[in-house]
C-alpha cells in the first residue's frame, strides 16, 4: 500500500506572524489530537513566513477520507487562515512508489 503526502503551502502576512503561530498550534492540536491525523507544519528554510502543512496518509483511501474528516472546527480554522495569507494556497499530492 503506497503512502500519500498531501501538502498545502502558502505565505502569510509578516504582521500576522504571531497570530499565525497561535493558529498553527491550534490546527496541529485539532488534526493530531482530535482527529488522529499524521500532520505537521513546516516553515521554508531561508524564506520566513512561507509555510507548508503536510498530511501523511498510509493509503489512498485514507487520503480520500481527509475531506470527509472536515468538521465545523476545521472550517473555522481555515477561515482564520485565509484572512492572513498572501495570495493563494498551493496544493500538492505525492504518492509513494512501491
Amino acid at each position: 500500500m503506497a503512502k500519500v503526502l498531501f501538502t498545502i503551502s502558502y505565505e502569510i502576512k509578516p504582521v500576522k506572524r504571531n497570530e499565525y503561530l497561535s493558529l498553527a498550534s491550534e490546527m496541529k492540536n485539532h488534526f493530531v489530537n482530535i482527529l488522529g491525523k499524521e500532520y505537521d507544519i513546516f516553515e521554508q528554510k531561508g524564506k520566513k513566513n512561507i509555510f507548508s502543512e503536510v498530511f501523511t496518509c498510509n493509503s489512498i483511501e485514507e487520503y480520500d477520507d481527509l475531506e470527509d474528516a472536515s468538521d465545523e472546527k476545521i472550517q473555522e480554522l481555515i477561515s482564520k487562515l485565509e484572512e492572513i495569507i498572501v495570495g493563494k494556497m498551493k496544493y500538492q499530492t505525492l504518492i509513494g512508489i512501491e
